[in-house]
């Protein structure tokens, strides 16, 4: 409707100011072609949309599919297998002045068959961290950080019977374990692609859903018998995170956190979580994952997790 007035009014302003115009075919004077060009300047400016260059994000949805077969025959002792897994990981991000508010999502699921056994979990992670900061200098920054870990499906052991038959023991499951922690601290930036964060006093809740879990499981993950959540304080907690291309096609991806419980510091908790994909084309990918973890109330042995496979990535 506003348009609609200001073009009528162009209209009549024409009528008013040159009356034999259309009889005469005469040419505007410059100060009526001045307030044509004020109002049509004006609609334009209505029409135009300011894009907010403040946010940013990546998101990428990928499949990877493994088979080996072998015939009936074959003397090299290795059983036919298919693997599959799917992930998907989405970084949000915004920054304005000082501030910064940085969301990170990542789902991993995969499933391996070998022959003559049922489908089991070769993968099965759900993480998202969000941070805001507040920039203190150049490099610097004061954040406030939580971040949620856990499964989406329940993972069993496998036990040998006298028999020769498999008993299989729940030992895992959503939310079961799960880790939520929540952090201030002192974040160092040097580069776009690395920062390091440190927190005294972050506080960690693990949480084991399932009350029975300790009958397969009898650390529990730290949880006392009988109940759900552990409420942990840390001396001090470490996050380091890099994400890279480090040569042409290639891209390193990596997470280290330590986590310090001021009650235990002789059991200081480790994980790392690293992925190298290297690109074939442009939907085509390698990637080789890694997961190290020490943490004295799952294992007092370090833990090992990797995987090589080919499979399918889109990124939008």
């Amino acid at each position: 409707m506003k348009r609609l007035f200001s073009l009528i009014s162009i209209f009549f302003s024409l009528l008013a100011n040159s009356p034999q115009l259309i009889a005469q075919n005469e040419v505007p004077s410059d100060s009526l072609r001045s307030r044509e060009g004020a109002v049509i300047d004006s609609l334009r400016e209505e029409n135009v949309v300011e894009v907010d260059t403040s946010w940013k994000k990546k998101i990428e949805f990928g499949a990877n599919l493994n088979q080996g077969s072998f015939s009936s025959n074959w003397t090299g002792g290795a059983v036919s297998s298919v693997a599959f897994g799917v992930f998907i990981n989405a970084l949000v991000t915004y920054e304005k002045g000082n501030n910064s508010w940085r969301n990170d999502f990542q789902a991993q699921y995969g499933i391996i068959r070998n022959k003559g056994q049922e489908s089991r979990k070769s993968v099965d992670r759900l993480f998202f961290d969000t941070k805001y900061g507040r920039q203190l200098s150049l490099n610097w920054s004061f954040v406030i950080n939580g971040n949620l870990l856990t499964q989406f499906t329940a993972g069993y052991e496998y036990d040998k019977l006298p028999s020769g038959e498999l008993e299989r023991n729940r030992v895992s499951g959503l939310f079961s374990p799960a880790y939520i922690t929540e952090a201030l601290g002192i974040e160092y930036k040097p580069v776009e692609y690395f920062f390091i964060t440190f927190s005294p006093g972050a506080v960690r809740q693990t949480i084991v859903a399932d009350l029975n879990l300790y009958k397969s499981f009898p650390k529990n993950y730290g949880v006392p018998i009988g109940k759900r959540v552990r409420n942990e304080l840390a001396l001090l907690q470490l996050v380091a995170n890099f994400n890279k291309d480090i040569a042409k096609n290639v891209n390193l991806k990596f997470r280290y956190l330590m986590f310090a419980n001021y009650q235990n510091l002789r059991a200081i908790d480790n994980r790392l979580d690293a992925m190298l994909t290297a690109k074939i084309n442009k939907y085509w990918n390698v990637n080789l994952g890694a997961i190290l973890i020490y943490d004295e109330d799952q294992s007092t042995q370090i833990q090992l997790a990797q995987s090589l496979s080919i499979g399918f990535l889109y990124t939008f």
